[in-house]
């Protein structure tokens, strides 16, 4: 196995850890030093995000393996984190909802896409959708009450929503060829 999906396992295996730690800061009146554990490992898993792509793409590294799990590990690390911030009463079920919802639909483009021999890859808008979405993971997590920190916890939940939206339209644009094709 190479690095990349050594890293690409390593941020699957933190996942547990993270949620560990955040539901059990929560849990224990938002305790702030397991909260930062949490967010310390959240940092770390969403580093490997970047450094797996990264190391594969310059030492062509690139595998099938990788193409399938690098996205499954963002989405179960990112989707595990917001449903652990409505336990938390930090997002809204309605938010996440959304949020889970655009992952299956794009995953289901990409299967249907991947039958018909289409490669769907990521875009722009779905990096800057993932890097809000991790941004406002840490500030929320942090949980730190500073007003200044509180309104950019807010700012980054309307910028990442938005961004989910926007990515979903842009690749249904995109990509609606694949649909037709299935006619």
């Amino acid at each position: 196995m190479n690095l990349p999906n050594k890293l690409t396992l390593i941020r699957v295996v933190l996942i547990p850890f993270f949620v560990f730690f955040l539901l059990l800061g929560h849990a224990l009146d938002d305790n702030m030093a397991l909260r930062i554990i949490a967010d310390v490992i959240f940092v770390v898993a969403s580093l490997t995000d970047m450094l797996d792509g990264k190391i594969a793409r310059k030492y062509h590294l690139v595998t099938n393996f990788g193409k399938f799990m690098d996205p499954l590990a963002d989405k179960l690390l990112v989707c595990s984190a917001m449903i652990c911030l409505i336990e938390t009463k930090q997002l809204f079920s309605w938010f996440v909802i959304i949020i889970i919802a655009r992952e299956f639909i794009i995953s289901g483009f990409r299967l249907i896409a991947a039958e018909n021999g289409i490669v769907i890859a990521a875009n722009m808008f779905g990096k800057i959708k993932t890097v809000t979405q991790m941004i406002m993971i840490i500030i929320l997590v942090a949980n730190i009450q500073a007003t200044w920190l509180v309104v950019i916890g807010e700012i980054f939940k309307w910028v990442a929503l938005l961004m989910t939206i926007i990515s979903l339209v842009i690749y249904i644009c995109q990509n609606i060829d694949v649909l037709k094709e299935q006619n």
